[in-house]
């Protein structure tokens, strides 16, 4: 076994912090296996089939790499851990028969900032023979790149060979004539058994993202554009390389500001094109487009009503099958008729559940699967196509089996302007109507992102504890087109979070909640959300949690003004009187709901300032608050720990404001 640290990560993410201590009232058994992080996290499988590696969630923070044979009743054996101080494990690819490339990732406040680390290894199925793939750090470099890269191209013919991104950093030393003028991203050959490299495509010192044709061509290119001044544009320029060509040619130009132009995501070798999203009809949808020199688009599935959201890829050339998007339920479209019925037979033989192709095995005989539903938190299951036999593999979370958990309905409910908002409804277990119950309306983050239909464990838990719960899909949601994001859920926070409030309304007029009993939570977005809501609706809702939540959009903007995305940042908050009135800590005043917020010292994503903000002035006001603040978390809490203590004191939190 092989144990990574932290000096794996950079000098700058070296020095590790210790959590915070917990609330004294533990957290209890029911709050334990909800809280608990998957176990489960990814699952991969060998190319001739005899062997799985599984991510899997420890105690605490703590991040395992397994390796078990490929049948029934197999052993597992752990050939890495990560400690979660900062680093996780978050996947691990089959490179050879007996060989594997892992990720690792963390993130970590250095003096004001919170900086994200990842890097790259190889180690043998045994645990052996480790390597560091990533490129590595002088003592003479001139700037910091904290991207340990990625995967592009398995090269499923070359046994222990990859393509990966690497970043190059120039070095220089005074009084020194050696100095190292590589800068930017670019892509390596690499083997991963002896370490060796072989530079394949030049590093660009704005390239984001390369794409390979899955045999071993980059095909594809990504730069982002910046002004003169050196801040992001929020454009991306994709370049293609035709083939038996060495030089670049244009494919197109995406703006990330109103999501227009062609974002390609893979490159299909034989038919000579890149599959990409591109949004038609106001709705993102799969799209080809011809690289030989012509252009040609295509649009290969769009959806009358929802949003495109993924490719399905499998093989290890990941082989591009089908596209996935979500309406009420997950549904995916293939256009491999084999890999079709395969999922259906599949689907079928599990009761029904969703079933989803994690991996295969290069002669496509054996078949590692996922498969769960919104009373199943799901399960890794092997399938070996010669022998017609499914096994389980390891349960996502076993911690809950044979625990009965809530369904998960689809509902509709009327905004305050007529406007039909689609939501998910969760009633406590056994419970096929309720009148008078607690209730929690659970907006989601993002706010470009939506829920969807499937286990959750925040909602399966506070059902446990008998609430009902609607997660609205409000509009500045992602998912249903163009027209429903508006201009975003901070610009147009009166309609967001109107949509959301309007979905207590409902639950109170439906006579689900009592309404001495309704409260709101949400995390990130959904914080924000929970805490605006009292700007439109003090009233209505009774308790408020807010976990890391968004609060104070001006102060959000001036953290960013030393980074390069500083002017789209402000561009997507707002800023002057807009941005004041859509802060939920300038309505500190108007509070009437007690309050309750998370926050991790780690966040990348929303510093732990803007939750210090609103506690201040929510003290400040004399309004009832309380903050816990989780030493060294990150935005996701992730720590089996954490977690249960959050749910513990949020549900003991909002129940109590309804007596």
């Amino acid at each position: 076994m092989i144990r990574f640290d932290k000096a794996m990560i950079t000098a700058l993410l070296a020095a590790g912090t210790a959590q915070g201590a917990l609330a004294q009232t533990q957290p209890d058994d029911l709050a334990k296996a909800f809280g608990a992080r998957e176990t489960v996290i990814d699952g991969s499988l060998s190319a001739d089939g005899q062997k799985i590696a599984l991510i899997a969630a420890g105690p605490g923070r703590t991040t395992r790499a397994y390796v078990l044979d490929a049948k029934e009743g197999a052993e597992p054996v752990v050939i890495a851990n990560t400690d979660g101080k900062p680093n996780y494990l978050s996947r691990c690819d089959w490179v050879g028969t007996d060989r594997l490339a892992c990720q690792i990732y963390g993130e970590q406040r250095y003096n004001d900032d919170v900086y994200g680390a990842s890097n790259m290894f190889a180690v043998d199925a045994s645990g052996g023979n480790a390597k560091l793939l990533s490129q590595r750090r002088g003592a003479n470099a001139l700037n910091v790149d904290f991207r340990g890269g990625t995967i592009v191209d398995l090269l499923p013919a070359e046994d222990g060979q990859i393509l990966m991104t690497r970043s190059y950093v120039p070095e220089a030393k005074i009084g020194s004539l050696v100095e190292k003028k590589l800068d930017g991203l670019g892509v390596d050959r690499i083997d991963t058994r002896s370490g060796s490299s072989k530079r394949i495509e030049q590093p660009q010192t704005l390239a984001v993202a390369y794409i390979s044709d899955g045999h071993g061509a980059i095909r594809v290119m990504g730069i982002q554009e910046n002004k003169g001044s050196g801040y992001a544009k929020g454009t991306y320029k994709f370049l293609y390389r035709p083939i038996g060509r060495s030089g670049w040619s244009d494919l197109s130009v995406y703006d990330t500001r109103d999501r227009s132009g062609f974002y390609p995501l893979a490159v299909d070798a034989d038919k000579n094109i890149a599959y990409g999203f591109e949004r038609t009809n106001g709705r993102n949808a799969v799209v080809t487009m011809a690289l030989d020199g012509s252009l040609e688009k295509t649009v290969l599935f769009s959806h009358p009503r929802v949003d495109v959201d993924g490719l399905v890829r499998v093989g290890r050339d990941r082989r591009v099958v089908g596209v996935s998007y979500s309406d009420e339920y997950n549904e995916t479209v293939y256009f491999d008729d084999k890999i079709k019925s395969l999922v259906a037979s599949l689907g079928k033989a599990l009761g029904g559940k969703t079933a989803h192709i994690s991996d295969m095995s290069k002669d496509g005989n054996r078949v590692l699967l996922w498969a769960g539903s919104d009373v199943d938190p799901g399960q890794y299951y092997l399938f070996d196509r010669a022998a017609r036999k499914l096994s389980p593999v390891m349960p996502d979370r076993p911690e809950l089996a044979g625990r009965t958990l809530a369904v998960m309905k689809t509902i509709s409910y009327k905004a305050g302007d007529g406007t039909m908002i689609p939501a998910y409804l969760t009633l406590p277990p056994g419970k096929e109507s309720a009148k008078g119950l607690h209730a929690i309306v659970m907006p989601h983050g993002g706010p470009e992102s939506r829920d969807e239909w499937g286990f959750d464990w925040m909602v399966q838990y506070f059902a446990a504890r008998g609430f009902a719960v609607i997660q609205p899909q409000f509009r500045g949601s992602y998912g249903f087109g163009e027209s429903w994001i508006l201009s975003n859920g901070f610009k147009s926070w009166r309609t967001a979070i109107g949509d959301v409030v309007d979905s207590g309304r409902w639950l109170v007029a439906q006579g689900i909640a009592d309404p001495a009993k309704l409260t709101i939570f949400g995390w990130s977005y959904g914080g924000y959300a929970a805490l605006q809501a009292q700007a439109i609706d003090p009233a209505l809702f009774k308790a408020v949690v807010a976990v890391a939540p968004v609060t104070d959009l001006g102060d959000m903007s001036r953290r960013r003004r030393f980074w390069g995305d500083f002017f789209l940042q402000q561009d997507y908050l707002g800023s002057g009187k807009l941005a004041e009135q859509a802060s939920p800590a300038n309505h500190a005043a108007e509070f009437r709901a007690p309050v309750l917020m998370f926050h991790g010292t780690d966040d990348g994503n929303v510093d732990i300032s803007q939750a210090k903000i609103m506690q201040g002035k929510l003290e400040g006001a004399g309004k009832r608050s309380q903050l816990v603040i989780y030493d060294g978390l990150t935005h996701s809490l992730n720590d089996s720990d954490a977690r249960a203590d959050m749910l513990q004191q949020s549900a003991d939190f909002l129940l109590a404001a309804g007596k």
